[in-house]
């Protein structure tokens, strides 16, 4: 599965737009890994520990919207779009959404 930004693939012209294609997904973070990421992982300014949930929720989310562009019948997304919010404290959301299509 191509997965893109961009509105095009260079040399692959889309030969059919299917719809959206989209993945969301909240994660709660540790209450302890809260603590500790304030103390011991804040390094300049960033925390290890959020860093990590935040990929493992971006990661999770582009899995599901592939998945569902599978089932679609696209071979790839385009038009790729990431939003990041925090829900409440300590609850990460990462929503993507694209156009799956196929080229």
């Amino acid at each position: 599965m191509i997965i893109t930004t961009t509105a095009i693939v260079e040399g692959s012209p889309v030969r059919q737009y299917i719809g959206v294609a989209t993945g969301e997904v909240i994660m709660a973070a540790n209450v302890g890994r809260d603590i500790l990421a304030s103390f011991r992982d804040l390094v300049g300014g960033r925390s290890k520990a959020y860093e990590t949930k935040l990929r493992e929720a971006r990661d999770a989310a582009f899995k599901e919207m592939s998945e569902q562009a599978s089932q679609m019948g696209a071979n790839a997304v385009i038009g790729v779009d990431v939003n990041y919010e925090v829900v409440r404290q300590g609850m990460l959301m990462v929503a993507v959404s694209g156009t799956a299509v196929i080229i």
